[in-house]
């Protein structure tokens, strides 16, 4: 049996921990900070979303980054795999809309205290507060670690579980892209995923906290959209947040596409131009004494409605039977295509997950070992995988990390 060390003690790295441990292997568990799952501690507002309850052919379908890479591992350990491992360790589980996994307790410290439970069952060894500056290699193959205080641990694998650079507060210092180059890797280009945009036009702040529910987001590229969704949305004192948005980004940041770019929101996605304009002429009969800026509240939210009377041209004091048929129709116009223009992603601090990381042309989708460094692993979002929101990014980490730890069967002691 093999002694391994695993570098990181997030979901990834717990989670390989656990499964590797219970194999007969001797495991180190080495985290910088001074408890375990710390990003975990916060997912999904605290509640952790920790999977997606749905076929594996639809967690394929909401990675972004590398899906066809996750189809080995994917299969190999699935949802509803890791929904019995946390029953296993007395977590309940309960799935609600849109198949999002979260404990039924709905505080993420149970899945954090499950982990470790499972943990110390098993007889992994937790090294707290010890951060490991190097990855050793010998030969072209992981010999061991360094670490921070110069000490060198001889081992027959390394598990690199560090994480990205997204919730730097947590730990996510970066250091597993570091020691990927070292090893002689290659490290694709980094970007904050599943984060708020910022846009540049002046209107979007007077609006701030104004959430919207039901609209279709687009976001477009040199000839056709770089993303299409329907659902919630939120204005903020920058730009837009909320799952569309979060979802925008990934894709935005997969497309390479230069800043600034156009988007727009259609408020009214249920109904076609043709039938927006019936129902915006049906409005204004039905009103035709009053003044515009009295109407216009009846057709959209409160704080939208002195933008969409700026945007429109019409004056608020105008009398509804006194508004052109082209004024309407740009009315019509604005409600479909609202603009905005995307100058920029919030920073990584905001950011739910990374974009880029090591690359998965370097690894073996079967088993996360590098294929250029033998016995050396790298497992969860230090990866260059990322997925949507949901569960899926969590997914993930489970599954390149049982993955990673059925490989050590077989390795020997050097």
């Amino acid at each position: 049996m093999a002694e391994a060390g695993i570098i990181g003690g997030g979901a990834a790295g717990m989670f390989a921990a656990v499964q590797a441990a219970v194999r007969g292997h001797e495991v180190h568990l080495y985290e910088q900070n001074d408890k375990l799952g710390k990003k975990l501690f916060i997912t999904g507002k605290g509640r952790c979303n920790f999977t997606n309850a749905c076929s594996v052919e639809e967690f394929l379908q909401n990675i972004v980054s590398n899906g066809k890479f996750m189809y080995s591992s994917g299969y190999g350990f699935t949802s509803d795999d890791i929904m019995e491992f946390f029953r296993n360790c007395h977590v309940p589980v309960k799935v609600e809309r849109g198949n999002r996994a979260f404990p039924a307790t709905d505080h993420s410290s149970d899945i954090i205290r499950g982990l470790e439970r499972a943990m110390k069952e098993a007889g992994v060894k937790i090294h707290l507060g010890t951060r490991v500056r190097h990855v050793l290699c010998r030969d072209n193959a992981a010999a061991g670690v360094v670490l921070e205080n110069g000490a060198s641990v001889p081992l027959d694998a390394v598990m690199v579980a560090t994480g990205g650079l997204s919730y730097p507060t947590t730990g996510s210092t970066g250091d597993g892209y570091r020691m990927a180059g070292e090893c002689g890797h290659t490290v694709t280009e980094r970007k904050p995923a599943l984060v708020p945009l910022e846009t540049g036009e002046s209107y979007i702040p007077k609006m701030q906290g104004l959430s919207l529910k039901n609209v279709t987001f687009r976001v477009m590229g040199r000839k056709k959209p770089v993303y299409e969704g329907f659902g919630e949305m939120m204005f903020t004192h920058f730009g837009v947040t909320g799952p569309l948005v979060l979802s925008a980004s990934s894709y935005i940041g997969k497309s390479g596409l230069p800043w600034p770019l156009d988007a727009q929101i259609d408020l009214k996605p249920a109904l076609t131009e043709h039938q927006l304009d019936e129902r915006l002429l049906r409005e204004f009969q039905e009103a035709r004494n009053r003044q515009f800026k009295n109407v216009v509240p009846e057709l959209f939210p409160a704080r939208m409605v002195p933008v969409m009377i700026e945007l429109s041209g019409i004056a608020p004091d105008r009398p509804v039977n006194g508004i052109s048929k082209e004024e309407r129709n740009r009315l019509a116009e604005l409600t479909k295509h609202f603009p905005l223009t995307i100058i920029g992603t919030r920073p990584f601090r905001e950011a739910i997950i990374t974009q880029g990381g090591v690359s998965v042309r370097e690894i073996q989708p079967g088993t996360m070992e590098s294929k250029k460094v033998k016995n050396l692993y790298f497992i969860g979002e230090v990866l260059d995988v990322d997925a949507l929101t949901g569960g899926f990014n969590l997914q993930v980490a489970w599954s390149t990390a049982y993955a990673a730890a059925a490989a050590l069967d077989g390795k020997d002691r050097i």
